[in-house]
């Protein structure tokens, strides 16, 4: 699962979120932090993207990833800083073995009063990510309010894209028989309906 947005946008509270409910519940899950990159280089801009991609693909070797950053969000750096698109290559073929793409919506920073050129940079990176992602046809839920909010917002889209990728049928049942889970809100105290949604959608990744 990718967790992706702007500065200041709460991306990184909400993949720390989710992977606390997830090992809460007992689903095995790996978070994946966002890699520290104050004022690099173009050079360490393209090695901190491979070395996501790398850290992901072995955190995924031990159960579910919570991503907070893709090599997209590098990619995307690359580009405001210095013009450099070389990176989407790499960082759209491999965003697209992530089962799910949450990505921030600007509510937080226009609330708290980020600066007029924050926010243009924070909409530009809103855009540049929102245009990367259609070329790619990765399908993106957009996670909008605080705290708690936020975290129930991103369980109804990852069940959403649960419906989507026909984990369930109109029946309420998966093609084994087995019943579907519906996860209507974030109270849900059930852990095998975590164990089941995400052991099909990781197995419906490209």
């Amino acid at each position: 699962m990718a967790v992706l947005g702007a500065r200041s946008t709460g991306k990184t509270e909400l993949a720390n979120a989710l992977a606390a409910r997830l090992l809460q519940r007992g689903v095995v899950a790996a978070l994946v932090a966002d890699p520290a990159r104050r004022s690099p280089t173009q050079q360490e801009l393209a090695e901190a993207a491979f070395e996501q991609t790398n850290r992901i693909a072995a955190a995924a070797r031990r159960g579910v990833v919570i991503a907070d950053s893709t090599a997209l969000m590098l990619a995307v750096d690359a580009e405001m800083r210095f013009g450099d698109t070389s990176l989407y290559e790499h960082a759209l073929a491999a965003h697209r073995s992530h089962a799910v793409t949450l990505l921030m919506a600007l509510d937080l920073p226009q609330a708290d009063g980020s600066t007029p050129a924050e926010l243009a940079e924070a909409e530009r990176t809103d855009a540049l990510l929102r245009a990367a992602l259609a070329r790619a046809g990765s399908p993106f839920a957009v996670i909008h309010g605080r705290g708690p909010e936020r975290l129930a917002s991103a369980w109804n889209a990852i069940n959403a894209r649960a419906e989507d990728a026909g984990v369930s049928s109109s029946s309420g049942r998966t093609a084994s028989g087995e019943r579907a889970w519906f996860w209507p809100c974030d109270k849900c105290s059930d852990p095998a309906c975590e164990h089941r949604l995400f052991r099909d959608l990781i197995a419906r990744r490209p």
